[in-house]
């Protein structure tokens, strides 16, 4: 698959933005994104680096929120990807990028883990509040936390009994990005954790149980991209986005545990859902769809 992409890549490339003979073999592109793009963003700096071997792809994760606030600081970057559409609106309200150019690219799920050195067993998420277990999750401010916290109280919702009170009672850990609390939860450190779908591909996953959240609960992560206004090479900026979008990077994003944009055009719920989700349907849509999170593993 990945051959296949690089070589529509490369035909896609010499289509909409040819290199003239000669040029410069450096043009830097410096990207500040999310943590939980770490892995799927090397991937396709990479590739794009290999159809454009001028562009010098510079890459910055930390969580969204302390990305913006550099950004909004006068950080010398060119292309923010953030984690959440909050975090991107605070960038925009800074002024640097212009709300017309902010793209959706991906979306995200969240999904439970338990460590597979852990003594506790859970099948459901319902489980959470009630087994005595440590639970450890990414900090307040942080997107995950965000969607995770409006997740509980979805579920208190329904399974009542001060659900999320019960379940937050076993936190004994708030980590600064999503990767610290696979990390914890993968070396035995804690018992569950809350992180998305995309955190559990790769090895790391051997380490882990991974326990779908119902759809009724889950939240759809959104993933907006953007050109800072005084980017320093503009015209390369735009060119990395468009090939963000495009199917050999949709591609690449899907491997790594991300859905594209357009799967939920039809029916796109809120960022934010503290209600579990009223319409079965939907509900079921999403929880088929390629972004749905991985099944349970006994």
């Amino acid at each position: 698959m990945r051959l296949c992409a690089l070589a529509w890549l490369l035909a896609y490339c010499c289509c909409i933005a040819p290199l003239a003979l000669g040029q410069a073999p450096s043009r830097p592109l410096t990207i500040y994104a999310a943590t939980s793009l770490t892995d799927a963003f090397e991937a396709l700096a990479a590739a794009f680096a290999e159809a454009e071997p001028a562009a010098e792809v510079l890459l910055n994760f930390a969580n969204s929120s302390t990305l913006a606030a550099q950004i909004n600081a006068g950080a010398p970057a060119d292309i923010f990807a953030s984690a959440n559409e909050k975090q991107m609106a605070l960038a925009v309200a800074g002024g640097r990028i212009s709300e017309d150019a902010v793209r959706t690219f991906a979306h995200n799920q969240l999904t439970l883990i338990v460590s597979a050195q852990s003594d506790i067993k859970l099948d459901s998420l319902a489980q959470l509040a009630q087994a005595p277990l440590l639970l450890v999750l990414a900090a307040p401010g942080t997107p995950i936390r965000a969607y995770t916290d409006a997740m509980l109280a979805s579920a208190d919702a329904e399974y009542g009994g001060r659900y999320q009170q019960r379940a937050l009672e076993r936190l004994v850990s708030e980590e600064r990005n999503v990767r610290q609390v696979v990390a914890r939860v993968a070396l035995g450190e804690a018992d569950a954790g809350i992180v998305y779908q995309s955190d559990v591909i790769g090895d790391v996953r051997d380490q882990l149980v991974v326990i779908a959240i119902d759809a009724r609960h889950n939240q759809l992560a959104s993933y907006p991209i953007a050109p800072l206004a005084d980017a320093a090479d503009a015209a390369l900026a735009a060119h990395f986005i468009d090939f963000i979008l495009s199917p050999p990077a949709q591609a690449i994003l899907r491997e790594y545990g991300f859905c594209s944009p357009v799967i939920l055009d039809e029916h796109e719920p809120a960022e934010i859902r503290t209600e579990p989700t009223p319409d079965a349907a939907t509900a079921a849509e999403i929880k088929d769809s390629p972004c749905a999170a991985p099944p349970a593993e006994s």
